[in-house]
């Protein structure tokens, strides 16, 4: 075995006895680096080296996005946005059977797009939907899965702080084209769960709203969510036409939110201090996040990691479409026991250098990778997503989980389209001249 197998070996090991033990995930990544540069260099330089790559990995000007668009999507989670959303696409699919599900997935892909944030849009569409469905008569295990599945749809749809992480840790590529590229695999994402839902609203008998279909609601309701909707017009169009950048654009969205928040009478003095404090604590966690993560990076090209990762996989095929289906069941075990930011950093540098030998394009495999990571987002044990829609629907995990693999089997069809498709990715970014 050579020395760059082992000490790949080395540095994977201690990263996953830390996370075992409960190690906060920046910790565990900081102190195997260190570990591993610790095996070559003396002491003083490792420290020293270790706490220049962590400042050089904060002090990108592209971070600052990720701050404000954590900070913009909070205001909305407490602006009120999410019910006018679901007012709106209550009012185009409410007639469908199994209204309400088909709305809540819906209404996640919009105010997960809106608001950056799988959680923040199981927490408040879920909370819109609960009601609805007791009045209505749901098993609560049903919408609960539905939110759950639904939500992830907005982290690929942009604006998306995972995006942004990516082309970070990718070495610069274009967060427009990523935005660009996001939105086709975002809707499929959705649609599967649209599938499933009237599936299952056919199979246990629930069906839509009574009553026409009204224009008149339907105006009512488009013209209360215009202003939100309009956010997503006015970020990504300035971004992908080049007004701003995206760190422009994020604070753009900040302002546009507060100025929604305080329109709608949601946001208040004391909330706003509550919601930038809680911002600056989400916010330091993944800056610091990022920072460590440089480490890790750094010590990966210095023991040249990818190197002996891409040699193992070669060596097992050069086949792409059996590469790129391990890369998958890797990332989706991988996705089950870790959070989406901390994987992308630690993923991207060992499978890109890889993907691109057989002339994949980087904004492809960002979109293969984030989709990956998103299903571990609603998967146990970890599932963060997941349990928050099950607490907010008033289920349990076992009951909903049934539900679940219904969505499972649906979204990873949307995975397999996403990874041997390339036009699925790529086709907006290159029709807006971005690819």
């Amino acid at each position: 075995m050579t020395n760059s197998k082992k000490r790949t070996i080395f540095v994977a090991a201690v990263l996953l006895v830390l996370l075992f033990l409960g190690v906060p995930i920046s910790y565990a990544i900081a102190i195997s680096s260190l570990t591993a540069i610790l095996s070559s260099i003396d002491l003083n330089v490792a420290v020293l080296t270790a706490a220049q790559r962590t400042f050089v990995g904060m002090s990108k000007f592209s971070l600052t996005a990720i701050p404000f668009f954590i900070l913009a999507g909070n205001i909305m989670n407490q602006g009120g946005i999410a019910k006018r959303l679901v007012d709106f696409v209550m009012a185009i699919l409410g007639k469908m059977p199994g209204a309400l599900l088909v709305t809540n997935i819906g209404t996640n892909a919009l105010f997960g797009a809106i608001s950056g944030s799988a959680s923040a849009a199981a927490a408040a569409v879920g909370s819109m939907i609960r009601d609805g469905a007791d009045e209505q008569g749901y098993d609560p295990a049903v919408p609960a899965a539905t939110n759950a599945a639904s939500s992830c749809s907005g982290l690929l749809i942009p604006p998306s702080n995972a995006l942004i992480t990516y082309s970070l840790a990718s070495g610069g590529t274009s967060v427009a084209a990523l935005f660009m590229a996001g939105y086709i695999p975002g809707i499929i994402w959705a649609l599967c769960c649209c599938v499933v839902g009237v599936l299952l609203a056919v199979k246990l008998g629930y069906k839509g709203t009574p009553g026409k279909f009204s224009w008149a609601t339907l105006g009512k309701a488009t013209l209360q969510a215009l202003p939100s909707l309009s956010l997503i017009v006015v970020v990504i169009g300035g971004i992908v036409a080049g007004v701003f950048s995206a760190t422009e654009g994020s604070a753009i969205a900040v302002i546009y939110s507060l100025i929604l928040g305080i329109c709608y009478r949601n946001i208040t003095l004391k909330s706003f201090w509550n919601i930038v404090v809680e911002s600056a604590k989400m916010s330091g966690m993944v800056v610091f996040l990022i920072g460590v993560s440089n480490i890790l990076g750094w010590v990966m090209a210095f023991l040249q990691i990818p190197q002996a990762v891409s040699a193992l996989l070669l060596g097992i095929t050069d086949n792409p479409i059996i590469i790129l289906l391990i890369m998958n069941l890797i990332l989706l075990v991988a996705g089950t026991f870790m959070d989406v930011t901390p994987a992308i950093l630690i993923f991207t540098p060992l499978f890109l250098p890889i993907v691109q030998t057989f002339g994949m394009d980087p904004i492809h495999f960002g979109l293969v990778l984030v989709y990956n990571l998103c299903i571990g987002n609603i998967t146990p044990p970890v599932g963060n997503t997941l349990f928050v829609a099950i607490k907010v629907g008033r289920s349990t995990l076992s009951k909903t989980m049934p539900y679940m693999l219904w969505y499972y089997v649906a979204i990873l069809v949307g995975l397999l389209l996403v990874t041997y498709i390339p036009a699925v990715s790529m086709i907006l970014p290159q029709l807006t001249g971005l690819a």
